[in-house]
């Protein structure tokens, strides 16, 4: 069981944070999605988690239907510099910067290449990363001397080619990137996080190999939960930074690159000892039978489309959500309610349903004589989280 400090470092943290911690937990990759005019923030947002939360350094890769194979593989890489941070590392304006304020930023967060379980402590890089893209002046030499950043936020995979996503795939399964001159490794803390602008998180989703290869998902609500980090970086409280405008701009540049180099909230050997228990974590008969039969009520739920996402690796990815959520309420069983939590979390972005594609025909009951226009008033407006909420209640959870 976790110590009550690492608890409350746990409880301390926001959704984002959380999804985060689970991913880096089972070394496993998600989705979130938000509303599509907010994924820009929310790329933000997650890259100064990924730096001061857990000091790992981060790239963001644009994506696009005009993405080509080498904008993906170069757009991965960070070019680790030593010495004090430089003022003349910068950034695109954000939203939440003055009009006429161009505030010096460092990209990324820093980390040594490390390990989940380390020997002892790896030293700490003392400058900034920046990102390595053609339009940064990327060469074949500085991407061999280059190391692929242990965040990667892709923004807008959705939309990128088939190809760009099979890439992405292949990345994940081998943790290797083929570029023209070499072969690159993805370090040992590696996240690839999709960032998917959608209307809800239910349809947020990628193609359907690579979608079912992440482990869990996420739909952040900007107006509910916000954009903590980023109203920290650029709205500093009133009176913290002085009245002189320039002063406070000049303070808020100068301790936005001084706090990615402050301890993290997590370490690496705290993230390997919350591993360690959800791997340990004990699941009764009962429980283990309410998880299968969570799976079957929504493999035959009659909204979801025949072989609509609920899959092996779905099924492997629910198991372990809950065991790791385990973990974290400091417990070394697994509860049903956990498992509800994880079953949310897990079949989100997984679920295909009938209404979908336009093809209420594909509805089960209508092989027995049901009326499709019937069935269509029945399921339309039906989202997956209707789906998952109705398997939740349909189902009886065990004492």
């Amino acid at each position: 069981m976790a110590d009550r400090q690492l608890l409350d470092k746990v409880h301390s943290l926001s959704d984002l944070e959380l999804a985060v911690l689970l991913s880096l937990i089972a070394r496993e990759h998600c989705l979130i999605s938000t509303e599509p005019d907010s994924v820009d923030e929310l790329a933000e947002e997650l890259r100064l988690i990924a730096s001061k939360t857990f000091n790992l350094s981060s790239a963001i890769v644009s994506c696009h239907s005009h993405t080509t194979l080498e904008d993906f593989a170069t757009s991965l890489f960070v070019q680790p510099t030593r010495g004090p941070p430089s003022p003349g590392n910068t950034r695109s304006v954000s939203p939440y910067q003055p009009r006429n304020e161009q505030l010096q930023l460092s990209i990324g967060g820093t980390s040594s290449p490390g390990s989940y379980f380390p020997i002892s402590p790896s030293p700490r890089i003392g400058g900034p990363v920046t990102p390595l893209s053609p339009s940064a002046g990327g060469s074949s030499s500085n991407i061999a001397q280059a190391r692929i950043a242990n965040v990667i936020l892709a923004k807008d995979l959705d939309c990128a080619p088939r190809a760009v996503q099979i890439q992405a795939l292949e990345l994940l399964r081998t943790r290797r990137i083929f570029t023209r001159t070499s072969v690159q490794t993805a370090p040992k803390q590696f996240l690839f996080i999709a960032l998917v602008g959608a209307s809800s998180g239910g349809q947020a989703r990628v193609t359907p190999h690579l979608n079912d290869f992440f482990y869990l998902s996420h739909w952040h609500d900007p107006e509910m939960d916000g954009f903590p980090y980023l109203d920290d970086e650029f709205n500093p409280k009133p009176g913290d930074e002085g009245d002189d405008p320039d002063e406070a701009a000049s303070t808020i540049s100068s301790s936005s690159v001084i706090k990615v180099h402050q301890t993290p909230l997590f370490t690496e050997h705290e993230i390997s000892h919350l591993s360690e228990l959800s791997r340990a974590a004990h699941t009764s008969i009962s429980v283990a039978r309410y998880q299968a039969n969570l799976v079957a009520f929504l493999r035959t739920h009659r909204a979801v489309a025949p072989g609509g996402g609920v899959t092996p690796t779905a099924t492997r990815h629910l198991a372990q959500l809950a065991r790791s959520l385990a973990a974290l309420h400091g417990l070394d069983y697994v509860t049903p309610s956990l498992v509800a939590l994880a079953l949310r979390k897990v079949y989100l972005h997984r679920v295909d349903l009938v209404m979908a594609a336009g093809r209420p025909d594909r509805e089960r009951s209508v092989q027995w004589g049901s009326d499709v226009r019937l069935v269509r008033g029945f399921l339309e407006g039906l989202g997956v989280e209707d789906v998952l909420e109705d398997v939740l209640e349909s189902v009886k959870v065990p004492l």
